[in-house]
């Protein structure tokens, strides 16, 4: 996808030292002030390996996006599909959309969860929903104004810190 500023395109397993680059510089802008630096390594060595995320793209239910600014990695997103009842709304998990520090504020975020719910939709679900921590109320804020509502709280567990990410969801049409 292109919009002018940013082009977005789903990532393959050539893909994964980018993402781990990508992944562990945004977590640390995000998070680290307010982490441990021993709750943050932890984290890390165990979320952006090349194993790791080598695992998670070849995974079926998983999809990544590359954001770029020409050449330049700008930011990404991860979806991941949930296996439900197919009785029931089909549900997709939008998982973690960073941007790259200097390309927040700059429409960044906005392309990348247009990305998202545009392949959502795409793929003919009903309902995409989030975690997100609650001290992190800039993106709370965010998702808030893409229509996103708050149903619940589950805990995440950073290195051996037990916190609480609010549960997001926003209703397709």
């Amino acid at each position: 996808m292109h919009n002018g500023v940013y082009t977005t395109r789903i990532a393959s397993t050539d893909d994964a030292k980018t993402l781990v680059e990508v992944g562990i510089t945004t977590f640390k802008d995000t998070f680290a002030a307010a982490n441990t630096a021993a709750n943050m390594k932890a984290h890390l060595e165990k979320t952006f390996t090349i194993n790791q995320i080598t695992k998670e793209l070849e995974d079926p239910r998983c999809t990544f996006f590359l954001l770029y600014d020409r050449q330049r990695v700008a930011g990404y997103a991860k979806m991941r599909e949930e296996n439900g009842n197919p009785n029931e709304l089909r549900k997709i998990e939008i998982e973690r959309v960073y941007a790259i520090r200097e390309y927040i504020g700059k429409k960044a975020g906005k392309t990348l969860m247009q990305t998202c719910l545009d392949f959502a939709r795409s793929e003919n679900f009903d309902i995409v929903w989030l975690g997100v921590w609650e001290h992190n109320s800039r993106a709370i804020s965010f998702y808030e104004k893409w229509g996103f509502k708050a149903i619940g709280a589950h805990p995440f567990l950073l290195g051996d810190d037990v916190q609480t990410d609010l549960l997001m969801e926003k209703k397709l049409e």
